[in-house]
């Protein structure tokens, strides 16, 4: 029997390390156990974590959500000793159906396939998973140019949110005659609410060195860089583990696999600026500069790291070679539209029930997504919008739920795929805060190298921050659509151009939202603090002093069985006294 602890960032924060010791401490109890135990990474059930797998003597698993030192303890007793699972916590078995499955039920995993199977930090368990034997068909029996042809048929687009040909990108950096070439992991993950890169680094770090591997010999690159953030110690400790494992089997190193094929891979930890997500900043930063973008061209494929042809990919990008090169093209376009191939992976964050990291064939409609496998929002409340790509994307609204996720389709409304992060808003959510948030990040962001971005995504989020303090004039709506398009069109890089993007979706979709809060000085969601005010029904109040207890700045007053007021100069509009309070008695108007 085997015990395994889901150890990604998610079960650790939900306190996996605290799960895993009780079951050390319980197995120390009993030493003639035959019970091993393991750690994986992120089993993508994040709304469940802790996880825990059982698998038994037969192959049998059965997993564990939201496991607890106490529930520890009563899975160890009647399952571990007694061979009877506990199925009030089961989330996932593979003996009887329940209520969770449908969570993977569109799902197709090929990034995700080893990911919450294997320990990261195995590599005997990631080569039982056929890790490596992509690069090992790649270096035995392929050109480099045939490689780059199976990728480029294969239509794999790159999964950092442009979305270009991955194998046109190598085919463009094999051209250069150079005695030097790079290729680089893009991991500078930084979209509020995604964790797709992140949560694949955690669980399986040979996926993306393989990918890396292949990328090198197939462009004429002797050396890579991954550029990781230092906010993901997991992946960068778990990248380590894995690069020091493959240079002792052969897989990095000189003479690999005795090909003559030598590679070399580097880790540079990244400060977290978001800007350097941009290809030409991560050189940059890489380099020993200041992270800011540069005019192109030259291109990096000509011109990039230390001034010789380059290529970048993102991780998703990456995890995916290996098991083209391995399966073929032909099976990896089986999934997907005809413009767009292969699967992608999406972070399920904001207000939905089932938050977690999923990979779903292209193709499918965001209706299956958000409501499928999402399980719908978490309040229950209707669903309004979701943020698909990041603050360089948009809302895409209720109506267009059925909207293809494909680059294409996803384009025609305005957002784009992005990287995968996929935010999930219900009915209260206010969209002109929604804009101003996303435009606030990005003008932080903002490396102030070109005046559009810097000057212009500043005099946005004043317009915006006015509209939602309820000072918002007519003549603001003509204005942000005027900066919108002055920024798209001459901000020097990505991140400026796309900029304007939740602020043009929120104003084609919900102009009414801007309207309401500029003429009538409401907001429609009773979120902007500056519009709403909170009171207290004495009819409906019976005085039982919660909400004045519980009120953080002491602004509500009242005697025991008496209606209470609420004293509006004092007021935060935190809304605590409307949670706390069991009666319905407090309001937002």
């Amino acid at each position: 029997m085997k015990i395994v602890i889901g150890l990604g960032s998610c079960g650790i924060a939900a306190g996996g390390l605290k799960v895993k010791k009780a079951f050390q401490d319980l197995l120390s109890e009993h030493p003639g156990l035959n019970v091993s135990m393991a750690e994986t990474g992120c089993m993508g059930m994040c709304y469940k974590e802790v996880m825990v797998e059982i698998i038994d003597d037969n192959g049998n698993s059965t997993i564990y959500g939201e496991v607890n030192e106490e529930k520890a303890k009563q899975i160890f007793d009647s399952h571990v000793l007694g061979g009877t699972p506990v199925r009030d916590y089961v989330v996932r078995s593979s003996t009887e159906s329940n209520a969770q499955d449908s969570f993977f039920a569109k799902q197709q995993r090929i990034v995700l396939a080893r990911c919450g199977h294997i320990n990261p930090e195995s590599i005997d368990e990631a080569l039982h998973w056929d890790a490596y034997k992509g690069l090992e068909k790649a270096l035995k029996t392929m050109t480099p140019e045939q490689v780059i042809d199976e990728v480029l048929k294969s239509g794999l687009k790159g999964r950092g949110g442009a979305g270009f040909p991955t194998g046109q990108k190598w085919k463009f950096a094999r051209a250069p005659q150079s005695e030097k070439k790079y290729i680089i992991c893009n991991a500078d993950e930084g979209d509020p609410g995604a964790f797709m890169d992140r949560s694949v680094l955690e669980g399986d770090p040979h996926a993306v060195l393989e990918g890396l591997l292949i990328g090198g010999y197939a462009i004429g690159a002797d050396e890579g860089y991954i550029y990781c953030r230092a906010e993901y110690p997991i992946a960068i400790k778990r990248l380590k583990i894995a690069i020091e494992q493959a240079k002792e089997r052969g897989y990095l190193g000189q003479n690999i696999l005795g090909t003559g094929f030598n590679f070399k891979i580097k880790i540079k930890e990244g400060a977290g600026a978001f800007v350097c997500g941009e290809e030409t900043a991560l050189i940059a930063s890489i380099e020993g500069q200041r992270g800011m973008p540069r005019m192109r061209p030259p291109f990096p494929a000509n011109k990039g790291l230390f001034a010789k042809p380059s290529n970048i990919n993102n991780v998703e990008t990456l995890a995916n070679i290996g098991w083209i090169i391995r399966n073929g093209a032909d099976k990896f376009a089986e999934f997907g539209t005809a413009k767009s191939k292969g699967t992608k992976v999406f972070a399920l964050a904001g207000k939905i029930a089932r938050g977690g990291l999923v990979e779903v064939p292209i193709g499918i409609p965001l209706k299956e997504i958000i409501f499928d496998t999402g399980g719908g929002t978490s309040s229950g409340k209707p669903f309004k919008a979701v943020q698909m790509g990041g603050p360089s994307g948009g809302c895409i609204p209720a109506n267009l739920v059925d909207t293809i996720v494909d680059y294409e389709e996803l384009n025609a409304t305005g957002a784009i795929m992005g990287s995968g992060g996929m935010i999930v808003m219900d009915e209260d959510n206010c969209m002109v805060d929604i804009a101003r948030y996303f435009l606030n990040f990005t003008q932080s962001e903002s490396c102030g190298k070109c005046t559009y971005c810097k000057i212009g995504t500043k005099r946005m989020l004043e317009i915006l921050t006015r509209i939602t303090e309820g000072n918002g004039t007519e003549e603001d709506i003509p204005k942000l659509l005027e900066l919108a398009e002055q920024i798209k069109k001459n901000a020097l890089c990505g991140l400026g151009q796309t900029a304007p993007n939740p602020v043009l979706t929120t104003l084609r979709y919900f102009r009414d939202e801007y309207e309401a809060h500029i003429r009538d000085k409401k907001c429609p969601a009773k979120q902007c603090k500056s519009l709403i005010q909170y009171s207290i029904d004495p009819e409906k109040c019976v005085g039982c002093t919660v909400c004045a207890k519980n009120c953080p700045v002491k602004c509500i007053s009242g005697t025991v069985k008496k209606p209470h007021t609420i004293d509006q100069t004092i007021c935060t509009k935190c809304g605590t006294c409307k949670t706390v309070c069991k009666f319905g008695a407090v309001s937002v108007d």
